[in-house]
Formats: structure tokens, sequence, C-alpha cells
């Protein structure tokens, strides 16, 4: 029970039977809403008000009851609610299922502190998950939370550890020019583009299998990138739009493809404006699984001199680095790549290594010209004047 009841200007303050003061105060939709926790002294009460006073004044407040949801309430309302790919969304459900549900779902996103996600994520390393899957699930998370910013249920996102959402992946190998050409000349013939298309012109594997003939000038060289096929889970394949926004794009690919992607036109490709470039042996989209089958992938790469663990993908990393080693700008690297921001395109800033010393060849060159030409005409200067300091002298007095 109450003994005392304050007055002010905003909120009330009354001092409790346990001698403790409580405050409470009418949020803006009118309800009133009581402090989290009493204070000690009255002062201290005051204090707390005008801090919240203050908030409200600003459009700084959160309405505390919208807090009181629970991290696995809302995280699952947000695996619904977002949009993305059907192959995406299984796999933030699995990540959200897996590593961090059972940890912080019972938690109130509004008691979700940076010390417990910090603790959350020590959680997760020490229990064996890997490094890769602690970083997708903490950048997961950090997602989530930041959506209950923006709905106004908490003011700040408590994922702020430092490098916790970034992991070094190994770098990953890229085939020679040769190596390609070996690669491709090595698969069924059905799949020789497909190899060299992946190399060339950079495209994941979805958006390659996804290519349709209408999708292909050869007049202008180029390949239109807006859709993608995604195999779920259950196997069934999936065709959506692209990774992002920045995945529908044109991207050229070189002349030295064009003749052998109007033979596989010819000979392998769906019949129709609208039809498959790239087919399983059967006809069909083509499945990820069938393809390793019937390349004998894992050996195939190691007969042409590959590394054992050459992935498909890394015939995509081959098309960057050598885009980059052509001498395309990160920019440029964005666009083609299909990414919409600069720190995937940055990693194959390092492929222009040789490029750039090749620069710095034709610089010192260039600088050891411009030396050679500068002393051979500030000789000729000297000698000249020595020349007319001669005539001089010889003229009579």
């Amino acid at each position: 029970m109450a003994n005392k009841k304050g007055h002010r200007r905003f909120g009330s303050i009354r001092k409790l039977s346990s001698g403790r003061y409580q405050a409470s105060y009418l949020g803006t939709d009118g309800q009133r809403r009581t402090a989290p926790e009493t204070f000690e002294r009255k002062r201290d009460a005051e204090q707390w008000l005008s801090v919240l006073e203050a908030d409200i004044v600003r459009g700084d407040w959160t309405d505390p009851l919208l807090g009181e949801v629970t991290v696995g309430e809302f995280g699952r309302q947000w695996l619904v609610d977002h949009r993305c790919s059907r192959r995406t969304r299984e796999e933030y459900a699995s990540l959200w299922r897996l590593h961090v549900a059972p940890f912080l779902a019972e938690a109130r996103i509004a008691e979700l502190s940076t010390e417990r996600v910090r603790a959350w994520r020590t959680d997760l390393l020490a229990s064996g998950r890997s490094e890769d899957r602690t970083a997708k699930a903490y950048r997961l998370l950090h997602t989530v939370m930041a959506t209950a910013v923006d709905d106004g249920r908490i003011k700040r996102n408590p994922c702020r550890i430092k490098g916790a959402g970034q992991y070094r992946t190994p770098e990953r190998p890229f085939a020679s020019v040769a190596q390609v050409f070996a690669l491709a000349g090595a698969v069924p013939a059905r799949y020789r583009v497909l190899v060299l298309s992946a190399a060339f012109t950079g495209l994941r594997w979805g958006e390659l299998i996804a290519l349709r003939r209408c999708d292909v000038d050869l007049r202008a060289r180029i390949v239109r990138v807006h859709r993608s096929v995604g195999q779920t889970q259950a196997g069934e394949m999936v065709v959506g739009p692209t990774k992002s926004e920045a995945g529908t794009r044109a991207v050229a690919f070189p002349a030295v493809l064009s003749d052998d992607l109007v033979a596989h036109l010819t000979s392998y490709a769906e019949s129709g404006t609208t039809g498959l470039l790239f087919t399983g042996s059967r006809g069909g989209e083509l499945r990820r699984g069938n393809f390793h089958r019937e390349t004998a992938w894992t050996k195939t790469v190691v007969r042409v001199g590959l590394p054992a663990g050459f992935h498909f993908h890394d015939l995509r990393h081959t098309g960057n680095q050598l885009a980059a080693m052509s001498g395309a700008s990160t920019r440029e690297l964005m666009r083609r790549m299909g990414h919409g921001s600069m720190r995937a395109a940055m990693i194959y800033q390092h492929a222009s290594d040789e490029r750039d010393r090749a620069i710095a060849d034709r610089l010192g060159q260039h600088i050891e010209g411009e030396r050679t030409a500068e002393a051979d005409g500030g000789d000729e200067g000297q000698a000249d004047d020595e020349d007319e300091g001669g005539d001089g002298d010889a003229v009579p007095a």
C-alpha cells in the first residue's frame, strides 16, 4: 500500500509501505506505466522521471510493454515476415533453431544486454559450434534485433560485439586459364560451357542454371541475370529472384566463349526462347548432385591439376580473380559479381597485385626515361654554354 503520493508536472511518485519510492507516468498513448524498479530515495525517482520526460520530448521514448515479448516469439515472427528466398529462409530457420533459440528464446528482448549476447556467443563456441556458424548466428540475431529497434521495442541493438559477425574463411583456390579449359574439356560435353561460363562470367551456380535462351545476347556478348534457382532441403527446385537487388544485372562475356555458346545452344539448350540454357542429361533443371555425379567432379578436378577440395563455386572465385587481374575496379567487380557492398569485392583486389607490379615496372621505366632525357638535355646545355663562353672570350674588348 502507498503511504504517500507526490504531485509533479510529469509523472507521479509515491512512497510504499516498505519505505521505497515508486515512480509512474503516462505514456504517449495515455496509459500509465510504472518504473521497472523502485528507488531508495525520492530524489532518485525524480531523476529517473526527468530523464524519461526528456526522452519523450526528444521522441526517443520506447514503450516498455513492447519490450516484454521474448526473443523466441519475436524471432519466430521475424522469420515469417522477412523477405528472402525460400532457401535463405530455411538457412535462417536452421540457425535460429539450433544456435539461438536454445540459449536465448525465453529472454525478453528488453533485457537482452550486450553482456548476455557476449556470453551466448562464448557458449556457442565452447559447445563446439564452428566459428563460421557462430558468426552467421550472430549476424542473424543482430539483424533481428535491428528490426526490434526499428519497431520501437528497444532503444539500442544489444549485438554490439566488434568482429563477432566476421569469420575469415580460408582462402579458396582458383584455377589458371589453362586449368579452366582443361576442366571444361574433361567434363561431359553438355557441361563444357557451364564450366567456362562460371569461370569467365563469375555467375553463381543458381544464377547459371536459371539462365534461359532469351537471357543470352550473342551479338552484345552479355547474359542477363534476373533470377536464380535454389534447391530446398526437401530437394525441391525453387525459382526466385537473385540473391540481392544488385544481383539483377547484365554480365559481359569474353569473345573466346562465343563459339562454344553457339555450339551449346544448338546441341544442348532447350528449344524455344524461354528454354533453359543448361539442363541435366535427361532434360529439365540441372541438379547439383546429378552434375557432380555425372562429371565425377572430385576425381576430375584432381586429374586436371586442381586441388582435391576445388568446388564448383571456386570457378566463380576464379572469374572474379581474372576480372581483378584484368584491371576491374572495386565498383566494377561489385557490379559483375552482383554484390551491393564493397566487402566481397575487396577480397579479389589482392588479385591485382601482379598487375600493380606491372604498372610499377612501367612507371619505373618512365621515370628512368625522364631522368635519362633530363641528363642528356643537361649535358647538351652545358656544352652550349661552354661554346658561347669561348666565343665571348674571342671578342676583342
